[in-house]
């Protein structure tokens, strides 16, 4: 389904807010970041680090099943060469906290000396792997979510 469409707007109309198409996907990947990183926002921080990052997983897992379409445009408009340096690091910036969380969880862990972006590439197939699982098996999504982090918990700490 086209962008125009799904908005309920006509074809041209997209550009009265956007000049070029790059801006649009520019513009609807900030917004997906923004939304999905919105968990980390509402975290318990008395908490310790594995009961944060299991909120934040919770939060990210039930956003991805709800929210199919986003998900998927999310993963496309991530690879796309459309995403300007500018936006990917807004979108990075957004997922600071996150980042933080992730660097106290694998601080005494077995990647402790990985590179970041080889951890944060384990945590997300970890994640898409759990989130299949969880849409093609709805009835058992909470133990599929909770193995998930298991699992992932286990390779950080």
């Amino acid at each position: 389904m086209g962008i125009a469409k799904e908005a309920g707007v006509a074809n041209g109309s997209l550009f009265t807010y956007f000049e070029t198409k790059t801006d649009l996907f520019n513009q609807l990947y900030l917004e997906l970041k923004m939304e999905m990183a919105s968990g980390a926002m509402n975290l318990p921080v008395a908490a310790e680090a594995r009961e944060q990052f299991f909120h934040l997983w919770k939060d990210w897992m039930n956003w991805a099943v709800s929210n199919p379409h986003k998900r998927r445009a999310l993963a496309q408009l991530s690879v796309s060469d459309e995403i300007t340096p500018e936006t990917r690091a807004a979108g990075h910036k957004a997922m600071a906290p996150i980042a933080e969380l992730l660097e106290r969880a694998r601080a005494n862990g077995p990647l402790q000396k990985a590179p970041m972006g080889f951890v944060v590439a384990l945590m997300n197939s970890v994640a898409e792997a759990t989130m299949d699982f969880m849409t093609q098996d709805p009835a058992n999504a909470k133990k599929h979510s909770k193995v998930g982090f298991d699992a992932l918990w286990r390779m950080l700490n």
